[in-house]
């Protein structure tokens, strides 16, 4: 038993390899179907949440504390499903939130740029000069949310345990060895870690409940008991 997150830009074959190392663990596969369970809970238009984690925020955004939300809110609803363990979890910055929890297999899945661009091209009945600009403007806003909320690059190796370029690694070999990775002794689920993870889940929660007294409130939880802090 374990979590799965696999880290991945567009075209990349990140969907492909989740959906197939879900399909041989009998585990669930879950990606944008979050962003539409937060939707219909928290009653957020679908398309406003999907900016949320994609696009870098900007000076508005700030302000405002919108992308803030939409991201405390659907780190929550992750981490709830986390919680059930045997689960394979592919967009942004499901690494993130279970950065320190030992049962987590963290990986980053790298393709080509070139076949990137022909896959866009294909799926979008585009040139190659438009299908690459979107692909590189893509990659910067995914790079820069990350960094402007986190302060992480998510193109820096040490947040992952598996880095895997799809080349002459083929998304079957991808699958096979995050398959065999996962099943090592190390990433099995102990009650120390299943703590850890409930209690991460049960911070963003608390955290949701409190995001609209005032900025600045974090939340650790330690033996069921919640510590906040705030600016003030």
């Amino acid at each position: 038993m374990a979590v799965i997150t696999i880290s991945r830009g567009s075209y990349s074959r990140g969907k492909e390899i989740a959906e197939k190392v879900a399909a041989k663990l009998g585990y669930q596969c879950i990606s944008r179907d979050l962003l539409l369970e937060v939707s219909n809970e928290f009653n957020i238009p679908e398309i406003k949440l999907v900016h949320a984690v994609h696009d870098a925020p900007g000076i508005l955004q700030r302000l405002n504390r919108k992308n803030e939300k939409y991201v405390a809110y659907i780190k929550s609803a992750l981490l709830d499903h986390l919680k059930a363990d045997n689960i394979v979890y592919h967009g942004l910055a499901g690494h993130f939130f279970v950065k320190d929890v030992p049962h987590a297999l963290k990986v980053r899945v790298l393709s080509d740029m070139e076949d990137r661009v022909r896959l866009e091209m294909e799926r979008k009945n585009i040139d190659a000069d438009k299908a690459r600009r979107l692909l590189e403007k893509d990659d910067k806003e995914r790079r820069n949310w990350s960094l402007d909320l986190y302060g992480i690059d998510t193109a820096d190796p040490m947040l992952y345990d598996l880095v895997v370029h799809i080349k002459q690694i083929t998304v079957d070999d991808a699958v096979e060895m995050i398959c065999n990775c996962v099943s090592k002794e190390q990433f099995k689920t102990t009650p120390e870690s299943q703590r850890m993870i409930d209690e991460l889940a049960l911070s963003a929660a608390v955290h949701n409940a409190l995001i609209d007294v005032g900025r600045g409130i974090t939340v650790c939880v330690d033996n069921r008991i919640a510590y906040i802090e705030t600016e003030a």
